[in-house]
């Protein structure tokens, strides 16, 4: 009996002498059974791709799992980051607009009534020299200018450098939003398969990488073909791995090659396609919007980014909570993982038509939402 109490009084107590519960301080066996799913997951996933014949794949409810922040348009309804081609005939005024859109773009101000969002802008005038930019830029603007908007009129070829000096102004312009290279023909490298398809899609390719991996615009000056197609866009010099491999192109022609009426042809992967009627300024040698074919389509406003954004005031800037609450604070009868898709996938209509910026972190908990008010929207 005697031993039995004296074994007994070697297990701790829990009181004032600082003994603490085995029960309250060791993690559960749950707790440790998920730990090691979730390690085991990781070593069966590293084995896969360690594997040269894996193949990555993401299934339709991961890719809804996922938040993809996209950026708002360079100008609204016209031009978006990415690779952009713009194609005309010599002379036909193609620098004179991409100088148009390269200062609007570097001071904010509307172009032809399209919204902009303003940044910096690196124009490659490859063509040009100093003296001509300056007589150019102040006959059509004054000479009242912006410290945004930036010219160099010599620069290293694709392949040689290029991708580095322009990686380093972005470093030193970390606010850059276009890149305008004019021409193409001035910084493309010169290999045994240029002017074929495979050539043409590799040169826009790499510029396309480049632009994506820094979440920016790259516009890029080029020529159109002698021969008339019914197609417009057929008529951009070289094959069509050019157009490709570019996210969109712009073609700028003239019906009479002696008036000053032109239109501006407009295609892309993420926008609609239009035509736009321009008439130049025969002063000040700037292109005006006289009209355009087909107006843009706008989309309805989406009610349930409209609940979320009546939560975020002014004195109350911010949210974060879970999925769950937020379901209810929204009043939505739907269940918390399909409100978090839907805000997934809605995230960049958030943040650009109603300025709030939308995170999710998930744990062995649940998720955690945060909801913030972007500044300048205040």
């Amino acid at each position: 009996m005697n031993n039995t109490k004296e074994m007994t009084a070697l297990i701790p107590s829990v009181g004032a002498d600082g003994g603490q519960s085995l029960t309250n301080t060791n993690p559960s066996i749950t707790e440790y059974d998920s730990e090691f799913k979730e390690k085991m997951r990781r070593v069966q996933l590293m084995q896969r791709i360690n594997d040269p014949d894996y193949l990555p794949t993401i299934s339709m409810n991961e890719l809804y799992e996922n938040v993809y922040q996209s950026r708002p348009p360079i100008i609204d309804g016209l031009l978006r980051a990415g690779t952009y081609l713009i194609a005309g005939a010599p002379k036909v005024g193609k620098s004179f607009l991409v100088a148009q859109i390269a200062y609007h773009v570097s001071t904010g101000q509307p172009i032809w009534g399209y919204a902009v969002n303003q940044g910096a802008v690196l124009y490659l005038a490859l063509e040009d020299d100093h003296q001509r930019l300056q007589e150019r830029m102040s006959r059509m603007f004054g000479v009242e200018g912006t410290d945004d908007l930036h010219f160099a009129i010599w620069a290293k070829s694709l392949g040689s450098g290029l991708q580095e000096q322009l990686d380093k102004f972005i470093l030193e312009h970390p606010n850059t939003k276009l890149v305008i290279i004019d021409t193409l023909q001035k910084v493309r490298e010169l290999t045994s398969e240029a002017y074929s398809y495979s050539g043409d899609y590799d040169v826009i390719g790499k510029l396309k990488q480049f632009a994506d991996s820094k979440g920016i615009c790259l516009l890029i000056v080029h020529h159109t073909r002698k021969q008339p197609a019914s197609d417009r866009f057929e008529m951009i010099s070289g094959t069509t791995g050019l157009q490709g491999a570019a996210d969109g192109a712009f073609v700028l022609y003239k019906e009479n090659r002696t008036s000053n009426a032109a239109v501006l042809e407009v295609t892309g992967r993420d926008q609609q396609e239009q035509k736009l009627y321009l008439v130049r300024d025969e002063v000040r040698l700037t292109w005006n919007l006289d009209h355009v074919e087909n107006e843009l389509w706008k989309k309805p406003p989406d009610p349930l980014l409209e609940k979320v954004a009546t939560i975020l005031t002014k004195d109350s800037p911010t949210w974060t909570g879970s999925a769950s609450e937020l379901v209810a604070l929204l009043g939505e009868d739907v269940q918390p993982n399909i409100l978090t898709r839907r805000l997934n996938v809605k995230c960049g209509d958030l943040k650009n038509d109603y300025g709030i910026t939308y995170t999710i972190k998930r744990n062995r908990h649940g998720s955690c939402i945060s909801l913030s008010r972007l500044e300048q929207r205040g």
